[in-house]
Protein backbone atom coordinates (compact mmCIF):
# COMPACT_ATOMS: atom_id res chain seq x y z
CA UNK A 1 0.00 0.00 0.00
CA UNK A 2 1.49 3.36 -1.00
CA UNK A 3 -1.47 5.68 -1.30
CA UNK A 4 -0.95 8.86 0.70
CA UNK A 5 -3.07 11.97 0.83
CA UNK A 6 -3.62 14.99 3.02
CA UNK A 7 -6.14 17.80 2.88
CA UNK A 8 -6.53 21.07 4.73
CA UNK A 9 -9.68 23.07 4.12
CA UNK A 10 -12.15 25.49 5.73
CA UNK A 11 -14.53 24.03 8.28
CA UNK A 12 -17.35 25.02 5.93
CA UNK A 13 -17.15 25.79 2.22
CA UNK A 14 -20.19 27.07 0.36
CA UNK A 15 -20.15 27.30 -3.42
CA UNK A 16 -22.89 28.51 -5.73
CA UNK A 17 -24.78 31.43 -7.15
CA UNK A 18 -26.46 33.47 -4.42
CA UNK A 19 -24.68 31.75 -1.52
CA UNK A 20 -23.34 35.13 -0.33
CA UNK A 21 -26.82 35.82 1.03
CA UNK A 22 -26.22 33.20 3.73
CA UNK A 23 -23.54 35.40 5.32
CA UNK A 24 -25.68 36.88 8.09
CA UNK A 25 -26.70 33.55 9.61
CA UNK A 26 -23.20 32.10 9.26
CA UNK A 27 -21.49 35.10 10.81
CA UNK A 28 -23.90 35.28 13.76
CA UNK A 29 -22.72 31.82 14.86
CA UNK A 30 -19.07 32.93 14.85
CA UNK A 31 -19.09 36.39 16.42
CA UNK A 32 -20.98 39.58 17.21
CA UNK A 33 -18.53 42.28 16.11
CA UNK A 34 -17.46 41.84 12.50
CA UNK A 35 -14.52 43.60 10.87
CA UNK A 36 -14.91 43.57 7.08
CA UNK A 37 -11.58 43.85 5.25
CA UNK A 38 -11.90 45.03 1.64
CA UNK A 39 -10.63 47.74 -0.71
CA UNK A 40 -11.85 51.20 -1.65
CA UNK A 41 -13.57 50.09 -4.86
CA UNK A 42 -15.58 47.33 -3.23
CA UNK A 43 -16.42 49.40 -0.14
CA UNK A 44 -19.05 51.29 -2.16
CA UNK A 45 -20.17 48.29 -4.23
CA UNK A 46 -23.86 47.43 -4.01
CA UNK A 47 -23.16 43.77 -3.24
CA UNK A 48 -20.88 44.62 -0.32
CA UNK A 49 -23.32 47.15 1.07
CA UNK A 50 -26.04 44.50 0.88
CA UNK A 51 -23.82 42.08 2.80
CA UNK A 52 -23.22 44.69 5.49
CA UNK A 53 -26.99 45.06 5.74
CA UNK A 54 -27.45 41.31 6.17
CA UNK A 55 -24.89 41.26 8.94
CA UNK A 56 -26.63 44.09 10.75
CA UNK A 57 -30.01 42.39 10.31
CA UNK A 58 -28.47 39.32 11.98
CA UNK A 59 -27.57 41.48 14.99
CA UNK A 60 -23.87 42.05 14.35
CA UNK A 61 -22.03 45.31 14.74
CA UNK A 62 -19.93 45.99 11.66
CA UNK A 63 -16.78 47.98 10.91
CA UNK A 64 -15.55 48.25 7.31
CA UNK A 65 -11.82 48.61 6.66
CA UNK A 66 -11.34 49.50 2.98
CA UNK A 67 -7.60 50.13 3.16
CA UNK A 68 -6.36 46.99 1.36
CA UNK A 69 -3.69 47.78 -1.22
CA UNK A 70 -2.44 45.54 -4.05
CA UNK A 71 0.15 42.99 -2.89
CA UNK A 72 -0.55 43.90 0.78
CA UNK A 73 2.41 45.97 1.98
CA UNK A 74 3.48 44.70 5.40
CA UNK A 75 3.06 48.11 7.05
CA UNK A 76 -0.53 48.40 5.82
CA UNK A 77 -1.52 45.26 7.71
CA UNK A 78 0.06 46.62 10.88
CA UNK A 79 -1.83 49.91 10.53
CA UNK A 80 -5.15 48.17 9.85
CA UNK A 81 -4.85 45.87 12.85
CA UNK A 82 -4.00 48.81 15.09
CA UNK A 83 -6.99 50.80 13.79
CA UNK A 84 -9.36 47.89 14.45
CA UNK A 85 -8.35 47.23 18.05
CA UNK A 86 -10.60 49.96 19.41
CA UNK A 87 -13.58 48.30 17.71
CA UNK A 88 -12.57 44.98 19.34
CA UNK A 89 -13.81 42.65 16.59
CA UNK A 90 -14.37 38.98 17.34
CA UNK A 91 -14.78 38.05 13.67
CA UNK A 92 -12.95 39.09 10.48
CA UNK A 93 -14.60 38.90 7.05
CA UNK A 94 -12.43 39.30 3.95
CA UNK A 95 -14.33 40.35 0.83
CA UNK A 96 -12.51 40.90 -2.47
CA UNK A 97 -9.66 39.57 -4.54
CA UNK A 98 -6.61 37.73 -3.30
CA UNK A 99 -5.05 40.80 -1.71
CA UNK A 100 -8.19 41.49 0.35
CA UNK A 101 -8.30 37.89 1.57
CA UNK A 102 -4.60 37.86 2.41
CA UNK A 103 -4.99 41.17 4.23
CA UNK A 104 -7.92 39.74 6.22
CA UNK A 105 -5.83 36.72 7.22
CA UNK A 106 -2.97 38.91 8.34
CA UNK A 107 -5.19 41.32 10.28
CA UNK A 108 -6.93 38.40 12.03
CA UNK A 109 -3.50 37.01 12.93
CA UNK A 110 -2.25 40.30 14.37
CA UNK A 111 -5.46 40.97 16.29
CA UNK A 112 -5.25 37.51 17.84
CA UNK A 113 -1.54 37.09 18.55
CA UNK A 114 -0.10 40.61 18.33
CA UNK A 115 3.34 41.46 17.01
CA UNK A 116 4.17 42.20 13.39
CA UNK A 117 3.77 40.12 10.22
CA UNK A 118 7.55 39.67 10.15
CA UNK A 119 7.24 37.58 13.33
CA UNK A 120 5.34 34.92 11.40
CA UNK A 121 7.20 34.64 8.08
CA UNK A 122 7.77 31.12 6.84
CA UNK A 123 6.04 27.91 7.83
CA UNK A 124 4.37 26.99 11.12
CA UNK A 125 5.35 30.21 12.91
CA UNK A 126 1.74 31.07 13.88
CA UNK A 127 1.42 29.87 17.49
CA UNK A 128 -2.25 28.95 17.49
CA UNK A 129 -5.71 29.54 16.00
CA UNK A 130 -6.67 33.03 14.88
CA UNK A 131 -10.06 34.60 15.49
CA UNK A 132 -12.84 33.29 13.21
CA UNK A 133 -12.31 34.31 9.61
CA UNK A 134 -14.80 34.26 6.73
CA UNK A 135 -13.51 34.59 3.16
CA UNK A 136 -15.69 35.78 0.28
CA UNK A 137 -13.71 36.01 -2.99
CA UNK A 138 -14.86 38.35 -5.76
CA UNK A 139 -12.27 37.13 -8.26
CA UNK A 140 -11.48 33.57 -9.33
CA UNK A 141 -7.75 33.08 -9.09
CA UNK A 142 -5.64 33.00 -5.95
CA UNK A 143 -7.58 30.35 -4.05
CA UNK A 144 -6.77 32.27 -0.86
CA UNK A 145 -10.26 31.49 0.41
CA UNK A 146 -9.11 27.91 1.12
CA UNK A 147 -5.33 28.08 1.52
CA UNK A 148 -3.05 28.31 4.59
CA UNK A 149 -1.08 31.19 3.08
CA UNK A 150 -1.05 34.98 3.28
CA UNK A 151 1.31 36.70 0.85
CA UNK A 152 2.60 40.20 1.56
CA UNK A 153 5.14 42.55 0.03
CA UNK A 154 8.07 43.58 2.20
CA UNK A 155 9.92 46.66 0.98
CA UNK A 156 12.94 45.81 3.14
CA UNK A 157 13.32 42.49 1.35
CA UNK A 158 12.34 43.78 -2.11
CA UNK A 159 10.29 40.60 -2.52
CA UNK A 160 6.96 39.15 -1.63
CA UNK A 161 6.97 37.02 1.49
CA UNK A 162 4.61 34.40 2.83
CA UNK A 163 3.09 33.43 6.14
CA UNK A 164 2.16 29.76 5.90
CA UNK A 165 0.15 28.05 8.61
CA UNK A 166 -2.99 25.90 8.73
CA UNK A 167 -4.25 28.37 11.34
CA UNK A 168 -4.74 30.91 8.52
CA UNK A 169 -7.28 28.79 6.66
CA UNK A 170 -10.63 30.59 6.93
CA UNK A 171 -13.24 28.99 9.14
CA UNK A 172 -15.84 29.55 6.42
CA UNK A 173 -15.49 30.32 2.72
CA UNK A 174 -18.39 31.52 0.60
CA UNK A 175 -17.65 31.25 -3.12
CA UNK A 176 -20.43 32.92 -5.10
CA UNK A 177 -19.68 33.11 -8.84
CA UNK A 178 -22.22 35.91 -9.25
CA UNK A 179 -19.67 38.17 -7.54
CA UNK A 180 -17.29 37.65 -10.49
CA UNK A 181 -19.77 38.64 -13.23
CA UNK A 182 -18.53 42.24 -13.20
CA UNK A 183 -14.85 41.25 -13.17
CA UNK A 184 -13.12 42.92 -16.17
CA UNK A 185 -11.76 40.74 -18.97
CA UNK A 186 -8.12 41.47 -18.17
CA UNK A 187 -8.48 40.62 -14.50
CA UNK A 188 -10.51 37.52 -15.34
CA UNK A 189 -7.66 36.32 -17.55
CA UNK A 190 -4.90 37.09 -15.05
CA UNK A 191 -6.71 35.51 -12.11
CA UNK A 192 -7.81 32.45 -14.07
CA UNK A 193 -4.33 31.89 -15.49
CA UNK A 194 -2.99 32.11 -11.93
CA UNK A 195 -5.46 29.41 -10.87
CA UNK A 196 -4.51 27.14 -13.77
CA UNK A 197 -0.85 27.58 -12.85
CA UNK A 198 -1.66 26.62 -9.25
CA UNK A 199 -3.37 23.46 -10.43
CA UNK A 200 -0.56 22.44 -12.81
CA UNK A 201 2.24 23.16 -10.35
CA UNK A 202 0.43 21.27 -7.58
CA UNK A 203 -0.18 18.30 -9.86
CA UNK A 204 3.40 18.19 -11.14
CA UNK A 205 5.12 18.95 -7.82
CA UNK A 206 7.62 16.52 -6.33
CA UNK A 207 6.17 13.45 -4.63
CA UNK A 208 7.88 13.01 -1.27
CA UNK A 209 8.21 9.90 0.84
CA UNK A 210 5.10 10.03 3.08
CA UNK A 211 6.86 9.52 6.38
CA UNK A 212 4.54 9.79 9.37
CA UNK A 213 4.32 13.39 10.50
CA UNK A 214 5.31 14.93 7.16
CA UNK A 215 2.24 17.19 7.18
CA UNK A 216 3.22 18.49 10.61
CA UNK A 217 6.78 19.18 9.47
CA UNK A 218 5.84 20.85 6.17
CA UNK A 219 2.90 23.03 5.23
CA UNK A 220 3.48 21.99 1.61
CA UNK A 221 4.17 18.27 1.37
CA UNK A 222 4.22 17.87 -2.42
CA UNK A 223 1.77 16.07 -4.68
CA UNK A 224 -0.39 13.37 -3.14
CA UNK A 225 -3.58 11.49 -3.91
CA UNK A 226 -5.95 14.12 -2.52
CA UNK A 227 -4.19 17.14 -4.02
CA UNK A 228 -4.03 15.34 -7.38
CA UNK A 229 -7.79 14.82 -7.33
CA UNK A 230 -8.50 18.51 -6.80
CA UNK A 231 -5.79 19.63 -9.22
CA UNK A 232 -7.08 17.53 -12.12
CA UNK A 233 -10.65 18.64 -11.50
CA UNK A 234 -9.45 22.25 -11.47
CA UNK A 235 -7.59 21.80 -14.75
CA UNK A 236 -10.71 20.39 -16.41
CA UNK A 237 -12.94 23.22 -15.20
CA UNK A 238 -10.49 26.00 -16.01
CA UNK A 239 -9.72 24.62 -19.46
CA UNK A 240 -13.43 24.50 -20.19
CA UNK A 241 -14.38 27.86 -18.74
CA UNK A 242 -11.51 30.35 -18.73
CA UNK A 243 -11.45 31.44 -22.35
CA UNK A 244 -15.26 31.55 -22.43
CA UNK A 245 -15.35 33.76 -19.34
CA UNK A 246 -12.78 36.10 -20.89
CA UNK A 247 -14.76 36.38 -24.13
CA UNK A 248 -18.13 36.87 -22.44
CA UNK A 249 -18.11 37.98 -18.84
CA UNK A 250 -21.88 37.44 -18.60
CA UNK A 251 -21.53 33.70 -19.32
CA UNK A 252 -22.71 32.41 -15.94
CA UNK A 253 -21.77 28.81 -16.69
CA UNK A 254 -18.20 29.80 -17.58
CA UNK A 255 -17.95 31.96 -14.47
CA UNK A 256 -19.04 29.02 -12.33
CA UNK A 257 -16.45 26.73 -13.87
CA UNK A 258 -13.64 29.24 -13.40
CA UNK A 259 -14.49 30.04 -9.79
CA UNK A 260 -14.91 26.39 -8.82
CA UNK A 261 -11.68 25.60 -10.67
CA UNK A 262 -9.83 28.33 -8.79
CA UNK A 263 -11.12 27.08 -5.44
CA UNK A 264 -10.21 23.45 -6.20
CA UNK A 265 -6.76 24.59 -7.35
CA UNK A 266 -6.39 26.32 -3.99
CA UNK A 267 -7.29 23.10 -2.17
CA UNK A 268 -4.67 21.31 -4.28
CA UNK A 269 -1.74 23.67 -3.81
CA UNK A 270 -2.71 24.41 -0.21
CA UNK A 271 -1.14 21.04 0.65
CA UNK A 272 0.97 20.19 -2.41
CA UNK A 273 2.52 23.64 -2.80
CA UNK A 274 3.73 25.41 -5.92
CA UNK A 275 7.18 25.28 -7.50
CA UNK A 276 9.64 26.98 -9.86
CA UNK A 277 7.20 29.26 -11.71
CA UNK A 278 6.22 30.87 -8.43
CA UNK A 279 9.83 31.07 -7.24
CA UNK A 280 10.90 32.96 -10.36
CA UNK A 281 7.87 35.24 -10.31
CA UNK A 282 8.72 36.66 -6.89
CA UNK A 283 11.83 38.56 -8.08
CA UNK A 284 10.31 39.21 -11.52
CA UNK A 285 7.28 40.81 -9.89
CA UNK A 286 9.49 42.89 -7.62
CA UNK A 287 11.33 44.31 -10.65
CA UNK A 288 8.49 44.70 -13.14
CA UNK A 289 5.59 45.50 -10.79
CA UNK A 290 3.34 43.33 -12.92
CA UNK A 291 0.45 41.22 -11.66
CA UNK A 292 1.38 37.95 -10.00
CA UNK A 293 -0.92 35.93 -12.26
CA UNK A 294 0.68 37.35 -15.39
CA UNK A 295 4.14 36.37 -14.22
CA UNK A 296 3.43 32.79 -13.13
CA UNK A 297 1.37 32.10 -16.25
CA UNK A 298 4.06 33.54 -18.52
CA UNK A 299 6.62 31.28 -16.83
CA UNK A 300 4.54 28.10 -16.71
CA UNK A 301 5.26 26.76 -20.24
CA UNK A 302 9.00 27.21 -19.73
CA UNK A 303 8.97 25.49 -16.34
CA UNK A 304 6.87 22.65 -17.74
CA UNK A 305 9.32 22.26 -20.63
CA UNK A 306 12.21 21.99 -18.17
CA UNK A 307 10.26 19.49 -16.05
CA UNK A 308 8.94 17.50 -19.02
CA UNK A 309 11.35 14.52 -18.80
CA UNK A 310 10.12 13.82 -15.25
CA UNK A 311 6.40 14.55 -15.66
CA UNK A 312 5.41 12.53 -18.72
CA UNK A 313 2.82 10.55 -16.77
CA UNK A 314 1.32 13.75 -15.35
CA UNK A 315 1.24 15.37 -18.79
CA UNK A 316 -0.77 12.41 -20.08
CA UNK A 317 -3.30 12.89 -17.27
CA UNK A 318 -3.45 16.64 -17.88
CA UNK A 319 -4.06 15.96 -21.57
CA UNK A 320 -6.99 13.73 -20.66
CA UNK A 321 -8.39 16.31 -18.21
CA UNK A 322 -8.12 19.06 -20.84
CA UNK A 323 -9.54 16.96 -23.67
CA UNK A 324 -6.28 16.90 -25.63
CA UNK A 325 -4.87 14.10 -27.75
CA UNK A 326 -1.83 13.24 -25.66
CA UNK A 327 1.03 14.48 -23.47
CA UNK A 328 2.91 16.16 -26.32
CA UNK A 329 -0.05 18.49 -26.91
CA UNK A 330 -0.25 19.91 -23.39
CA UNK A 331 2.47 22.57 -23.40
CA UNK A 332 1.67 23.90 -26.94
CA UNK A 333 -2.04 23.99 -26.03
CA UNK A 334 -1.30 25.89 -22.83
CA UNK A 335 0.84 28.39 -24.73
CA UNK A 336 -2.00 28.87 -27.22
CA UNK A 337 -4.66 29.27 -24.51
CA UNK A 338 -2.62 31.87 -22.66
CA UNK A 339 -1.93 33.73 -25.89
CA UNK A 340 -5.64 33.87 -26.73
CA UNK A 341 -6.51 35.40 -23.34
CA UNK A 342 -3.70 37.94 -23.41
CA UNK A 343 -0.95 36.48 -21.22
CA UNK A 344 2.52 37.80 -22.25
CA UNK A 345 4.71 35.17 -23.89
CA UNK A 346 8.08 36.21 -22.43
CA UNK A 347 9.61 37.91 -19.41
CA UNK A 348 10.84 40.56 -21.81
CA UNK A 349 7.19 41.30 -22.63
CA UNK A 350 6.58 41.72 -18.90
CA UNK A 351 9.27 44.39 -18.81
CA UNK A 352 12.21 42.44 -17.38
CA UNK A 353 15.50 43.93 -18.55
CA UNK A 354 18.15 41.63 -19.96
CA UNK A 355 20.73 42.79 -17.45
CA UNK A 356 18.54 41.56 -14.56
CA UNK A 357 18.41 37.93 -15.68
CA UNK A 358 21.29 36.95 -13.38
CA UNK A 359 19.74 38.72 -10.37
CA UNK A 360 16.37 37.05 -10.96
CA UNK A 361 18.05 33.64 -11.25
CA UNK A 362 20.01 34.19 -8.05
CA UNK A 363 16.99 35.33 -6.08
CA UNK A 364 14.82 32.51 -7.43
CA UNK A 365 17.39 29.88 -6.47
CA UNK A 366 17.27 31.19 -2.91
CA UNK A 367 13.55 30.48 -2.48
CA UNK A 368 14.24 26.95 -1.30
CA UNK A 369 10.72 25.93 -0.23
CA UNK A 370 9.51 26.36 -3.82
CA UNK A 371 12.58 25.14 -5.68
CA UNK A 372 12.65 22.00 -3.54
CA UNK A 373 9.05 21.37 -4.57
CA UNK A 374 9.95 21.33 -8.27
CA UNK A 375 9.99 17.81 -9.72
CA UNK A 376 13.25 18.36 -11.62
CA UNK A 377 16.10 19.92 -9.62
CA UNK A 378 17.51 23.29 -10.65
CA UNK A 379 21.09 24.23 -9.83
CA UNK A 380 22.10 27.91 -10.19
CA UNK A 381 23.36 27.43 -13.78
CA UNK A 382 20.18 25.64 -14.80
CA UNK A 383 18.05 28.30 -13.13
CA UNK A 384 19.90 31.01 -15.06
CA UNK A 385 19.25 29.10 -18.29
CA UNK A 386 15.56 28.75 -17.43
CA UNK A 387 15.14 32.45 -16.68
CA UNK A 388 17.00 33.36 -19.89
CA UNK A 389 14.79 31.01 -21.92
CA UNK A 390 11.68 32.67 -20.49
CA UNK A 391 13.15 36.10 -21.20
CA UNK A 392 13.99 35.40 -24.84
CA UNK A 393 11.02 33.13 -25.53
CA UNK A 394 13.15 30.13 -26.48
CA UNK A 395 11.92 26.86 -24.94
CA UNK A 396 14.21 24.85 -27.22
CA UNK A 397 17.23 25.70 -25.02
CA UNK A 398 15.71 23.88 -22.06
CA UNK A 399 15.82 20.24 -23.19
Amino acid sequence: MNLFGTLRAPRELLFGAGQRHALGGIAAKLGQRALIVTDTRLAVDADLLALVGRLEEAGLEVMVDSSTLPDVPVESAIVSAAAARGFAPDLVIGIGGGSCLDMAKCVALLLTHGGRPQDYYGEYAVPGPVMPLIAIPTTAGTGSEVTPVAVLSDAERSLKVGISSPHLIPAVSICDPELTLSCPTGLTAIAGADALTHAIEAFTAIRREPVPGIAQQRVFVGKNELSDHFALSAITLLWQGLERACKDGTDASAREKVMLGATLAGLAFGVAGTAAAHAIQYPVGALTHTAHGLGVACLMPYVMTWNEPLIRAELAQIAHAAGLGGPDEVIPALVSLFERIGIPATLRDLGLKEDRIDWVAEQSSGIARLIQNNPRPLNPHEMRNLVAAAHYGDRSRLN
